[in-house]
């Protein structure tokens, strides 16, 4: 697993289950608030901040999404799109990566394409036991309870950085451009 991971330049990740719990809030002008996770969050930047790259790719589209993705500094998006596979394929052009330096982060039946195109596949904890079993790692935290923030944590290590989140002095050196 290290070694696929060492090769990881893209992260994809879907939102609804993944970032959020899955819970869609509305009111009478539609959707109305989403949870978004603080460490899935740092995590993110953590992984921009050391050179790899995080796209978002979801079936729905919101105002709420764009504003978080915007906070994060997420520039690279294919929103509103349920057939992710050829999303997939948009986003890895886009960030000039292979397949094989991709990994996708997923927790539903929408997501499993692109399990099958990237080079490796997490699934969340409260995945559907039938997705876990297409994943290439399940993670022990589930959507929108900082999953993101562990998979992250483990490419990081993977790729020998382990500092930028374990110790004052590795985080201290890129604080300049932290998000939550």
């Amino acid at each position: 697993m290290n070694e696929k991971l060492q090769k990881i330049k893209l992260v994809i990740t879907d939102v609804d289950g993944v970032l959020t719990d899955g819970l869609l809030h509305y009111d009478a002008n539609g959707e109305a608030i989403k949870s978004f996770h603080v460490r899935d969050g740092l995590g993110i930047r953590m992984l921009m901040e050391h050179g790899i790259q995080v796209a978002v790719l979801s079936g729905r589209s919101s105002p709420i999404l764009q504003k978080r993705m915007q906070d994060l500094g997420i520039k690279l998006a294919i929103l509103g799109k349920l057939e992710k596979e050829s999303a997939c394929f948009e986003l890895m052009k886009q960030a000039n990566v292979t397949p094989e330096q991709t990994a996708y982060i997923g927790d539903d039946s929408v997501d499993l394409p692109a399990f099958a195109v990237c080079g490796f596949s997490f699934a969340v904890a409260d995945a559907a036991g039938y997705v876990q079993d297409c994943a290439d790692y399940v993670l022990s935290l589930g959507g929108g309870k900082g999953a993101f923030r562990e998979m992250s944590d483990m490419i990081l290590t993977a790729q020998g950085k382990t500092e930028v989140y374990a110790s004052a002095q590795g985080f201290l050196k890129t604080v300049e451009n932290m998000a939550q």
